[in-house]
């Protein structure tokens, strides 16, 4: 057979592939047709409340960010004037406000040369840290992040 016929049988059977694709409808794995418009996510209430009443949540792998345990909805936005999250977690202030400290990664420069207050690289604390909520997986997985290894006794 010669290149034409072989392209023209290919390209007939690519669109009855189609065709039987789109008469049964295509659906994603969150059970809507895929062409559907999105619908807006349900808002979902944060776990903790008040700064200091939840307990810190456990890292699910060990250079995850830490996820805030307490509500942020009335803090005020993080502009270069203020930042309210260093109100509590600032080296300055953590121990007064038995707090975390912020990281000592937010303290160097992109050369590596430590700075005395955090890195304006580090400044906006929910690019990388989100506050927690109790939300069922999207799909079904059995991803076990890192395990923490309890030390040996020692008798």
């Amino acid at each position: 057979m010669n290149k034409t016929v072989k392209f023209t049988i290919a390209a007939v059977a690519t669109c009855f592939t189609a065709l039987a694709f789109a008469a049964e409808g295509a659906k994603s794995m969150r059970g809507i047709d895929v062409a559907a418009p999105d619908q807006p996510a349900e808002v979902k209430a944060y776990v903790g409340k008040r700064p200091g009443t939840q307990a810190p949540i456990t890292r699910t792998f060990s250079t995850q960010p830490p996820v805030i345990p307490h509500a942020v909805e009335n803090f005020d936005e993080i502009n270069l004037e203020g930042n309210q999250c260093l109100d509590c977690h600032s080296a300055a202030n953590f121990k007064k406000k038995n707090a975390p400290k912020v990281g000592d990664s937010h303290f160097v420069d992109r050369q590596g040369k430590k700075l005395p207050e955090a890195s304006s690289l580090r400044y906006s604390c929910v690019l990388c840290h989100v506050p927690q909520v109790d939300a069922p997986p999207l799909v079904e997985n059995s991803f076990k992040g890192d395990e923490v290894k309890k030390p040996a006794k020692k008798n």
